[in-house]
């Protein structure tokens, strides 16, 4: 996704109610109402792919999967946001007050963009890891079939590098094994070349 920032300061009662009569979406973060436009094919298509796997994996288990539209709070950085996909535990844990804001997400997945690249891997990967539910973070790339898998552990968050569409993932969170061929079903390298930076 493409941000697109406004320097005005908000706060959180005044983003739920701006976002709230949107038609569109926004990230808030520590007073900053950031605009989320839409992603390329590739973008799409990996995060479809993404929800189709764990949803059917899933299927019959205590878990939601949720794509790109449900509002994640992350109440120790002041944010919320729209992970590309999460895996949320039965029951729901909300927003107190809301009943359109999760906060126990168990896995969280973001395909990488090169305006979102960077916040991804760093400042939106340090917001996360405040969410105490989280075990599991994804970062995927869409231009080759790459995974940065995020773990937390007793001793932090280690990293896995995995390449290749022949590779496998194994996440711990859900018990659930992830072929990079299937999540790049579809996905055309060569195809994107649009103005757009998504």
């Amino acid at each position: 996704m493409i941000a697109i920032a406004d320097t005005t300061t908000y706060s959180v009662q005044e983003y739920l109610d701006l976002e709230t009569a949107s038609d569109i979406r926004h990230e808030y973060c520590n007073g900053e109402i950031i605009e989320m436009a839409g992603g390329k094919p590739n973008h799409n298509q990996i995060t479809s792919n993404l929800n189709a796997i764990l949803n059917f994996a899933l299927r019959r288990q205590p878990y939601r999967t949720f794509v790109a539209d449900q509002r994640l709070w992350i109440p120790d950085v002041k944010r919320y946001t729209y992970p590309d996909v999460m895996v949320v535990p039965d029951p729901l844990v909300l927003q107190e007050g809301r009943s359109d804001t999760v906060t126990n997400p168990i896995l969280l997945a973001e395909v990488l963009s090169k305006s979102t690249r960077n916040s991804d891997r760093g400042e939106k990967f340090h917001a996360y890891r405040t969410i105490p539910s989280a075990i599991e973070y994804l970062t995927i790339d869409q231009d080759k079939p790459h995974i940065e898998h995020w773990r937390k552990t007793d001793r932090g968050w280690l990293l896995q590098d995995i390449d290749g569409l022949e590779k496998r993932l194994s996440l711990e969170a859900i018990a659930v094994e992830l072929e990079l061929a299937d999540l790049y079903d579809k996905v055309n390298f060569k195809a994107e070349t649009g103005r757009s930076d998504d």
